[in-house]
């Protein structure tokens, strides 16, 4: 298969769109949640002083917040990379398998005792 012409190829969303996308993602989740349990903690516990919408909202915005927060700042880790996602998994299938045989494992293990136990000889 030919490769992709700069040209036709979609560019990859900045760090601050990736930040607001989870922001926003965030907020929906938050509110969605915020709305549930306050509901819950409503019809368990009552309104209280400030009344129905107040408390609702009160539950509704901090839960929005503090969602918004953690995936804004998740998005951007999980997404900050030095290499696009493409190339990188390009490199990784090039890469020697890190996983050896139990043979392999065996004789690098008693080479490094062999030269421990000499290393300690000598000292």
């Amino acid at each position: 298969m030919p490769p992709i012409p700069a040209a036709n190829r979609a560019q990859e969303p900045s760090t601050w769109q990736k930040c607001t996308m989870g922001a926003m993602m965030g907020g929906g989740v938050g509110l969605t949640i915020g709305f549930i349990f306050g509901s819950y903690s409503i019809l368990r516990n009552g309104t209280g002083p400030r009344g129905f919408l107040a408390t609702l909202s009160q539950y509704m915005l901090s839960s929005a917040a503090t969602f918004s927060f953690f995936l804004a700042i998740g998005s951007v880790i999980r997404n900050d990379a030095l290499l696009p996602p493409h190339m990188e998994a390009a490199r990784l299938q090039l890469l020697p398998p890190l996983v050896r045989s139990k043979a392999e494992g065996a004789t690098l293990m008693r080479a490094r005792w062999d030269a421990e136990r000499a290393r300690r000889t000598a000292a």
